[in-house]
């Protein structure tokens, strides 16, 4: 079986930090996959805020996530403060994926890597639309 493996971005225009609560610790006493997954999309919630969007508006559009990749790099545990650079990158017609490294504040350590793929989507009419230009120039 072929491994995922995330190619990153030289730069990432958004960084943002997020605390390990002991709810996202599994019975190995480290990051538990799914939580890791969770705080992934709290920091595409908080990547979207940045450049003054919602999930559910982005120039009169929301999103759906259409996919989502993770390499694990190594584990994070209780306490420690995880960093999430995040890069919108690889844009389509109708999306992008918004790639992403996560790394332990404190030391550096990489955690994980991966990406998100992300479709911008017209609730009211069920169906994909193109990316919104302005979104485009203000994420590129």
């Amino acid at each position: 079986m072929a491994r995922v493996s995330i190619d990153l971005p030289v730069t990432f225009s958004f960084r943002t930090d997020i605390l390990i609560y002991i709810n996202h610790i599994n019975y190995g006493h480290h990051l538990d996959n799914a939580a890791l997954l969770s705080l992934v999309s709290e920091a595409r919630v908080r990547f979207f805020n940045a450049f003054g969007y919602t999930e559910l508006d982005v120039e009169g559009f929301g999103i759906v996530v259409a996919d989502a990749a993770i390499q694990y790099r190594s584990e994070a545990y209780h306490g420690e403060t995880l960093q999430f650079a995040m890069q919108a990158h690889d844009f389509n017609k109708y999306g992008f994926d918004l790639v992403y490294q996560v790394t332990d504040k404190a030391t550096g350590r990489e955690i994980a890597r991966g990406k998100t793929g992300v479709v911008f989507f017209d609730y009211q009419a069920k169906k994909p639309v193109m990316v919104p230009e302005a979104f485009l120039k203000k994420v590129k």
